[in-house]
């Protein structure tokens, strides 16, 4: 039975733990997970759990070379501080530990910010780009800020290096009544006088992405390709109403899906974000690993977790079909944690 081991996930590796383990196949695994919080849902997929130390750099890699060696891991799948871990997939690669991660380091380094992979996309014909800029202080802020509008664009921001959601705003000069907002929902939007003001409390402050506002149908398209990079497959998600998600045949995006690949080599799975503007599709950012939204996507038929892994070992993966035309949403789960009682305590009730 092969050893897999995920470190700190976010709470989604729970689905991608189990889409794994009932694969289609037979084939079996058991599951090691770390988290600072060993109460994190992501754990309690697993068959083995332990409280992961918060340290960085070469602390961190022995923390794990150490982990791979004392649990005989056959295959780690990191999150947290991945370009760390490829830059010493050799020294795992010495225990006898594969990892399923890109080990093209300039690659990677540029897939993690979003200024650098703009730039190595720039011109080449693989996808389009927003119209941004990069400030990192507020007199840059306000110059960005009028080129963009100048030029016909609404203006929405994102620090260069920020995971999902994390620091997205939009600029919106229309808010109304700042009182009657109190008592609404929380929403992403600002002004750019507030933004100014927050911004020139610092001298300088980091890399910041100023950018045309994407008014349209927003796409995930998550991906599965071999070793080498090699696209086996692409499933377009469409971001609908509240939770609802389409996984939609779309040859535009596939062909933008392919060309990404053959351009990048981006090996097992990645997830690419795209918005459309005026009926143009243009890259929002890549993600080189499972994506937060793959478990809905799987309901294609496709189980890109298991088929990545298999990848990973270095087994064939032939180009599986999936299933398009689907409408679907997801809902909370209760998941039960260790109990707080033992047994023998439980008794005495």
């Amino acid at each position: 039975m092969r050893k897999i081991w995920l470190n700190r996930w976010f709470s989604v590796a729970y689905h991608y733990v189990n889409l794994i383990r009932n694969n289609e196949e037979g084939a079996r695994f058991e599951f090691y997970g770390t988290h600072p919080n060993i109460d994190h849902v992501s754990l309690s997929a697993c068959d083995v759990k332990e409280t992961e130390p918060t340290v960085e750099g070469e602390a961190y890699i022995e923390f794990c070379l150490d982990f791979c060696v004392r649990h005989g891991i056959d295959l780690f799948i990191p999150r947290l501080h991945m370009e760390l871990i490829a830059a010493n997939v050799p020294r795992f690669e010495e225990i006898g530990t594969r990892v399923m991660v890109c080990d093209d380091l300039e690659l990677l380094g540029n897939m993690m910010n979003k200024e650098k992979f703009y730039r190595s996309l720039e011109g080449r014909g693989v996808v389009d780009i927003p119209d941004y800029r990069v400030v990192r202080t507020a007199e840059e802020f306000a110059q960005a800020y009028r080129e963009l509008t100048e030029a016909g664009h609404r203006v929405c921001f994102k620090p260069t290096e920020a995971e999902g959601g994390m620091g997205f705003r939009i600029i919106n000069e229309d808010i109304g009544d700042p009182l009657k907002a109190l008592y609404g929902w929380v929403t992403l939007e600002t002004t750019y006088e507030e933004t100014y003001r927050t911004l020139s409390t610092a001298e300088r402050f980091d890399d910041l992405m100023i950018m045309e506002m994407l008014e349209d149908e927003e796409y995930s398209i998550d991906c599965l390709a071999d070793a080498s990079g090699e696209l086996l497959t692409a499933i377009p998600r469409r971001k609908s109403e509240g939770r609802v998600y389409h996984l939609e045949y779309s040859e535009e995006l596939l062909a933008l899906s392919r060309r990404i690949a053959e351009n990048c080599r981006i090996p097992y799975a990645f997830n690419v974000q795209v918005k459309y503007n005026k009926g143009v599709p243009k890259l929002l950012e890549i993600n080189p690993r499972m994506s937060g939204g793959l478990y809905i996507t799987c309901l294609s038929g496709v189980n890109v977790p298991y088929l990545a892994v298999k990848a990973a070992f270095g087994e064939e993966v032939r180009p599986p079909k999936p299933e398009f035309g689907i409408k679907a949403s997801y809902v909370e789960q209760a998941v039960r944690l260790d109990s707080i009682y033992s047994r023998e305590a439980m008794s005495d009730f």
